[in-house]
């Protein structure tokens, strides 16, 4: 327990903007290798975002920075863009970039931005936090998908 409030505090003093809090029923490290997995209905919130999972390693460098973030296994998120912009949804996989501030989502992944009333759903997705934009791929059998929702004009 002490192994894991340590390093929760290091990954939490490394990310600038705000403390980074991570919940798993277990926890491996191996700090040589700069690898932490935490696994069991595993949470990480960090400011306004959240992302739930079966499992989530936690990749660092040599001055203990996370360089990246991986989860797997029924993954379930919130996410708010610099923009503002409001996103939630789930996948199978999901891999955070903090360097690039970039998400990227695999494996039957279904994003809704909700201040716009948007969703997307695909194979692959990539949100760019601080430019607010995404991309997708699909499967050949199957594309991708956007929805709007386009409300009727009301007739004078």
């Amino acid at each position: 327990m002490k192994l894991l409030s340590l390093l929760t505090l290091m990954l939490a003093s490394s990310l600038m903007s705000g403390e980074l809090k991570v919940k798993a029923n277990q926890f491996d490290a191996d700090e040589k290798k700069g690898i932490s997995i935490f696994q069991g209905n595993v949470n990480v919130i960090k400011s306004n975002d959240e992302l739930n999972a079966s499992k989530v390693t936690i990749y660092t460098d040599e001055k203990h920075e996370p360089t990246k973030f991986v989860a797997k296994g029924d993954v379930s998120f919130h996410i708010e863009t610099e923009k503002g912009s409001v996103y939630q949804g789930t996948s199978q996989e999901v891999v955070y970039l903090p360097k690039k501030k970039e998400y990227h989502f695999f494996k039957n992944v279904h994003l809704n931005q909700i201040d716009e009333k948007k969703e997307i759903r695909g194979e692959e997705v990539v949100l760019k936090i601080v430019e607010g934009k995404a991309y997708a791929k699909g499967l050949k059998s199957e594309p991708v998908i956007m929805i709007f929702n386009m409300p009727d004009k009301e007739e004078k």
